[in-house]
């Protein structure tokens, strides 16, 4: 079968993977649709650091093709969206309804995968750039079949962590004022998860003015184009004079991370989405923290995936959540250097590859 693998030097698209039948608690997965998020890249450029080779990609959504013993809540083709967490729900965190922070999700990566008779590694749990994946039971989440599988697939990744952390982890309230630096694809979905939320003022911030036309769509009543303005500070201070009471850093900039942080007023959090390299610091004044501010980080939305993936499912059946309007392109498996070329050049909000038959 098709797959996209990385060797620790390269990405290929390959045609001889295969994948072992699910075992119990699991399920096989035919992968319709899966988006390319900077994570992915982020593998590919060192800073998110990976066992090789692994089978790349990790926002999918597909139809069950079969299930492992003692699997129930999804049946063979049932059309699922794919989440990255592998939570073992029996842990203190999974049962607190912390799943995100489960440690059985984090940092273990199984081998699911072969070629010419070598192992291949997962990618957070899932590997969505494969034509089918074995995923954890907890992982397979089952969606209406009247979604389309290439919107869905962005449920699992870029909705959940952006439309997340303004739900579940910086819990935002009607009136509040919300500033996102970064209006790529987790950035449109904090964007929309303000719009949710009922917040007042919602400030986007990026470089590239085109993305001005999707950041108003998915809910700034600002934007603020950072390659024309001298002091973007002083841009942003102009619509928020008090400062921002949530602060979203989407980019994985150190540098705005601090501005983030500047930019807060008093009870303010800053909310740290952005993934920068593993060994990046970033400063700010400690006096600056002393008016009841914040800085949060936030992993995956602190997502419940059955829960939240479900409810925002809903929401874009009943034209709340924008789905359809976050992919640009469809790409076959086959050109998914030109997909990353898109990607890495702004040209895309998501970039989706698919698996034609």
């Amino acid at each position: 079968m098709r797959g996209v693998i990385f060797d620790g030097e390269r990405s290929v698209v390959v045609d001889d993977l295969g994948v072992r039948a699910p075992g119990p608690g699991e399920v096989l997965v035919a992968v319709a649709a899966a988006g390319l998020c900077h994570s992915d890249l982020s593998v590919i450029d060192g800073t998110i650091p990976h066992p090789v080779p692994v089978v790349l990609g990790h926002e999918g959504a597909g139809v069950v093709e079969a299930v492992g013993p003692g699997v129930t809540h999804v049946t063979p083709g049932d059309h699922v969206a794919l989440s990255t967490l592998a939570g073992c729900g029996t842990c203190t965190d999974c049962d607190r309804g912390r799943p995100t922070m489960c440690r059985a999700a984090i940092g273990r990566p199984a081998r699911p995968f072969s070629r010419d008779g070598r192992p291949l590694y997962h990618f957070a749990s899932c590997s969505a750039f494969a034509e089918r994946t074995v995923v954890q039971a907890v992982q397979a989440v089952r969606i209406p079949e009247d979604i389309p599988l290439t919107s869905a697939a962005l449920l699992g990744c870029g909705v959940v962590t952006g439309v997340g952390a303004v739900l579940n982890r910086a819990d935002v309230r009607p009136g509040e004022s919300v500033l996102v630096l970064g209006a790529g694809g987790i950035g449109l979905n904090v964007l929309q998860g303000a719009r949710l939320a009922g917040a007042g003022v919602i400030v986007a911030v990026d470089a590239n003015p085109a993305k001005e036309r999707l950041a108003r769509q998915f809910g700034a009543t600002h934007f603020v184009d950072a390659s024309a303005t001298p002091d973007t500070s002083a841009a942003v201070r102009a619509i928020l004079p008090d400062g921002a009471d949530h602060a979203f850093e989407c980019v994985g900039d150190v540098r705005l991370v601090r501005q983030a942080i500047d930019l807060l007023g008093r009870h303010g959090q800053a909310v740290l989405l952005g993934v920068p390299p593993a060994d990046a610091e970033a400063s700010f004044r400690v006096a600056s923290l002393y008016l009841d501010k914040s800085i949060l980080g936030c992993r995956y939305g602190s997502a419940r995936p059955q829960h939240d993936i479900a409810l925002y499912a809903r929401l874009y059946r009943d034209g709340r959540l924008l789905l359809d309007e976050l992919v640009t392109d469809v790409y076959p498996a086959e050109q998914f250097a030109r997909a990353v070329d898109d990607m890495r050049h702004a040209r895309v909000a998501r970039a989706v590859l698919t698996f034609p038959k």
